[in-house]
């Protein structure tokens, strides 16, 4: 672990240089001392797959004071484990209706559409990094069976609830918006939510474990019944 300077009023800590759980876990436990150790002194946090960027107000501190602070709080999270995070679960609706990929990875799989769902939601994911959009957390890794690249075109509109997988990460939509990552389904939980508190359900470090619901089930938690009547393209 390493504290480098990243501007006049921000610090960057390196955790490790690969993504790893462990690494994961480490930074959302430091996250959260720093949001209680710091108070007003501190403007914004970004975490990443492997580091921590702490933004903080330079009229209410130094460099100094706030690099003591940084490593005080390395000095409390370095014995965290992978499950130091919240286990949070997520409702997904897996079908053909709703997720126009889903028959494709399969395929490309040699596996029927039962056994490809079941290989998703029986893993636990971890939450690696947030970002491109508020509340896209990016979630590995999927079983290797099921990994995919990106689609060749992507899509215009992707859905907001949109259950994903590029590569050996899982994800889902906050929003709607373009997108280029194979879609298997959908979720009726919002990723992204400005007017509470916290906007998001999940943080850097947690852990998501998908849940199987039917398409009554999707409807009922609140999902989008107009995507079914037209499915996604």
């Amino acid at each position: 672990m390493r504290i480098e300077v990243a501007s006049e009023n921000s610090f960057i800590i390196y955790f490790n240089d690969h993504i790893a759980a462990h690494t994961s876990a480490q930074i959302g436990a430091c996250a959260t001392y720093l949001r209680h150790s710091m108070g007003p002194l501190l403007i914004d946090l970004v975490p990443s797959y492997a580091s921590l960027l702490v933004i903080y107000h330079a009229q209410m501190g130094d460099h100094y004071q706030v690099k003591r602070l940084l490593r005080e709080a390395l000095a409390q999270v370095q014995d965290e484990s992978a499950s130091a995070g919240k286990l949070i679960h997520l409702p997904v609706y897996y079908a053909e209706e709703s997720g126009p990929d889903l028959a494709l990875l399969a395929q490309r799989a040699n596996l029927s559409i039962e056994d490809t769902i079941a290989l998703h939601h029986n893993m636990a994911y971890q939450v690696y990094a947030i970002g491109f959009a508020p509340g896209f957390a990016y979630l590995g890794e999927v079983d290797k069976r099921l990994a995919a690249p990106r689609i060749a075109t992507p899509r215009l509109k992707v859905p907001k609830g949109a259950v994903a997988i590029a590569d050996r990460q899982t994800a889902v939509y906050p929003s709607q918006s373009p997108g280029g990552w194979n879609l298997i389904g959908l979720c009726p939980t919002p990723m992204f939510n400005p007017q509470q508190d916290p906007p998001m359900p999940v943080n850097v470090g947690d852990q998501i474990k998908f849940e199987p619901i039917n398409r009554s089930e999707f409807l009922q938690q609140g999902g989008d019944e107009q995507l079914l009547l037209e499915p996604i393209a």
